[in-house]
């Protein structure tokens, strides 16, 4: 016989809600200090398409980049850390616990998942395709260029090539 009646497997429990993943830390415990968690829910991600996954990842390193736990490395840190960080895409944090099981498995995921490749194309276009307009100054257009290579830091083009294209 069942352990429980069927009544019992349909009254929702906490058993069921997702949580982050499991992460093996051995025998060291540690804390995320609530001024911590407020600082990082202070700029939240909520996965518009308005929004910039990169800057708020960036913003995100540089907060945990100020944090030190003795015991704790800081890729743990960051992996506890970063669902607070999220707001209406909190669900594809804990949609697959082993996809963000680590640091680079999450930061990865999530650049995949919230910097989609049609964005990825149009970023590459415009650094590959880059040329000052008749009304920039030199300055004006390296600053432009710049903008674009900051917000798309993983454009994988060389620095000469980029130098060469815009010369050309």
């Amino acid at each position: 016989m069942a352990d429980k009646t069927l009544h019992e497997y349909f009254i929702p429990g906490v058993a069921n809600v997702p949580i982050g993943p499991a992460v093996n830390m051995g025998d060291v415990n540690f804390q995320l200090k609530t001024g911590l968690i407020m600082m990082v829910q202070a700029s939240p991600f909520y996965g518009l398409p308005s929004e910039d996954a990169n800057p708020h990842l960036q913003h995100f390193l540089e907060l945990c980049d100020t944090i030190v736990m003795k015991d704790v490395t800081p890729k743990i840190i960051k992996l506890h850390l970063f669902p607070f960080s999220l707001l209406e895409v909190k669900q594809w944090f804990y949609k697959d616990r082993e996809a963000v099981n680590t640091w680079n498995k999450c930061s990865t995921a999530f650049l995949t998942k919230f910097f989609p490749m049609d964005k990825t194309n149009t970023l590459h276009e415009r650094i590959s395709n880059f040329q000052q307009t008749a009304s920039e100054s030199i300055p004006e257009a390296w600053e432009r260029l710049q903008e674009h290579i900051l917000a798309y830091p993983h454009h994988g083009v060389e620095d000469w090539l980029i130098l060469h294209s815009t010369m050309g």
